[in-house]
């Protein structure tokens, strides 16, 4: 998400390094560039000429502080207004007594089902009881897929046939609220290809008879500057209350994020990072703006680990910690964990400063493979060899090897690294707070904390061998990996 924009507004500000004080030309060379980053980025003309102008106000005459330096001052600028472009954003739904009803419409293909089952979940971790309302009669499938969500995630789904009237399911649905002891009800509308005055009479309809306390609207964050014109139609229409952007998780250049609430006036107040029902995350203007600076979001990063983690697993591992055991099969239940946060390359960007490191390490940095196959090693012995990884011998390392697809002096590097990690890890055990976060930082240099160097060593490995060796590497390999599939 917004890899292009980071990377391009990160070169433009480092045009500005080494310079002492902020002048007339240098302060305009720094402001074009994040100026073409931007269009690049299809963020929309006006908001990025509006945009330019407020950080040339803002910048010019300014001396920079003994401390910074001019791409510095010009970040910290630059970030203010990207917070003011994006915010302020009011996460509450100003629920009343009784029964609240929230309206979901926008275009086929924005992922607004999804999104309807996402926000219920949402709601339901709140101590709210919604109930999900098919009202998208334009695509059979959707009422099918709406009865799955719902079962998925334990709210109830109001449906009628196909045939009938979108108002009249709405309405009716709202009747029946009472009686199966819902608070909150979620109208999945129907949508189009493109907006028509079809739809947006329908949608108005529902609008004047059911009258939804809050509407808000799906965009998919994948098609830049057509969610942007799309919500500008819908809120004429409607008079949106929120936008919800799905499919940020993508490759979105991050033009509507950036567009939406300057062109509108409607904030975003939700993001999809997903496709799982859990991923759908409240929007914040400045931790956003932090990270498409490369300044990270430590935050968020906190937040997703409270809501994903086991925690009686996480005490149960410090317990064992504190006893000096590690073992194996504990290594690989924290790679599970960290999995549940995302893709290594996610939880790079929430990192200050690491974002960009990614991007320096470029596309042949496969982290995410690495980590699949420590864990399909790991995977391939027995629970006496994780626990007890002293009694692994050749012809035992063989045997892993085979089952995990690697070959032996994987297995055996595997090994070697997990010695030097558990005997740091029982280090740890009788150290202070501040010596522990020395060791982690001195176990971050290996190979087994990480799997990106861990990665680039075996492919400067591979580069020394012979291109005969090469090919008989992989058809060692490729041997392996059939004996494997006929077991």
């Amino acid at each position: 998400m917004f890899d292009s924009l980071q990377q391009n507004l990160s070169t433009a500000l480092n045009t500005l390094r080494g310079r002492g004080k902020l002048s007339e030309s240098n302060m305009q060379d720094g402001v074009k560039a994040v100026q073409r980053a931007l269009l690049e980025a299809d963020v929309n003309y006006d908001v990025v000429k509006s945009f330019i102008e407020r950080v040339s106000e803002e910048a010019r005459g300014q001396d920079v502080l003994r401390t910074l330096d001019p791409s510095q001052q010009i970040i910290g600028i630059v970030h203010q207004e990207l917070i003011n472009l994006m915010g302020p954003v009011d996460h509450s739904f100003n629920f009343s007594g009784g029964v609240s009803i929230l309206m979901l419409c926008g275009l086929q293909g924005s992922g607004k089902t999804t999104t309807a089952a996402k926000l219920a979940l949402h709601l339901r971790e709140q101590e709210r009881h919604p109930m999900l309302v098919a009202a998208d009669l334009q695509r059979p499938a959707a009422i099918e897929q709406l009865k799955v969500l719902g079962e998925q995630i334990q709210v109830p789904v109001y449906t009628e046939s196909i045939d009938s009237n979108p108002v009249t399911v709405c309405q009716n649905a709202v009747r029946s609220a009472s009686d199966a002891n819902v608070d909150t009800i979620i109208l999945d509308t129907a949508g189009r290809l493109h907006v028509d005055e079809t739809l947006m009479e329908e949608l108005r309809q529902i609008d004047r008879k059911v009258q939804p306390r809050q509407i808000y609207m799906v965009c998919d964050a994948m098609t830049g500057q057509d969610a942007v014109n799309s919500a500008q139609a819908f809120n004429d229409a409607l008079e949106l209350d929120g936008v919800i952007l799905s499919k940020l998780d993508g490759d979105a250049r991050g033009g509507a994020a950036l567009s939406v609430k300057a062109v509108t006036g409607v904030p975003i107040k939700f993001v999809g990072m997903g496709e799982k029902l859990d991923r759908l995350e409240e929007f914040h203007p400045e931790r956003m703006a932090g990270r498409i600076l490369g300044m990270g979001d430590v935050v968020t990063l906190v937040e997703k680990a409270q809501r994903e983690f086991d925690q009686e697993k996480m005490l149960e591992q410090q317990e064992k910690l504190k006893k000096g055991r590690f073992t194996l099969e504990d290594f690989r239940d924290q790679i599970g964990q960290m999995q549940k946060l995302g893709s290594m390359r996610d939880l790079l960007s929430y990192i200050p400063g690491m974002g960009q490191a990614t991007q320096s390490l470029g596309g042949d940095m496969d982290a995410d493979g690495e980590i699949r196959r420590i864990e399909g090693i790991i995977n391939s012995m027995t629970p006496q060899e994780r626990s007890s990884p002293d009694i692994i011998d050749m012809n035992r390392r063989r045997r892993i090897a085979a089952g995990s697809g690697t070959n032996a002096s994987d297995v055996n590097q595997l090994l070697k690294q997990f010695d030097t990690m558990a005997g740091m890890m029982k280090q740890l055990s009788g150290m202070g707070v501040r010596q522990r976060m020395r060791t982690i930082q001195q176990m971050g240099t290996q190979g087994m904390m990480n799997p990106g160097s861990q990665l680039q060593k075996r492919k400067q490995r591979s580069k020394r061998l012979s291109p005969r060796e090469r090919a008989k590497l992989k058809k060692e390999r490729a041997k392996q990996q059939r004996k494997k599939k006929r077991r």
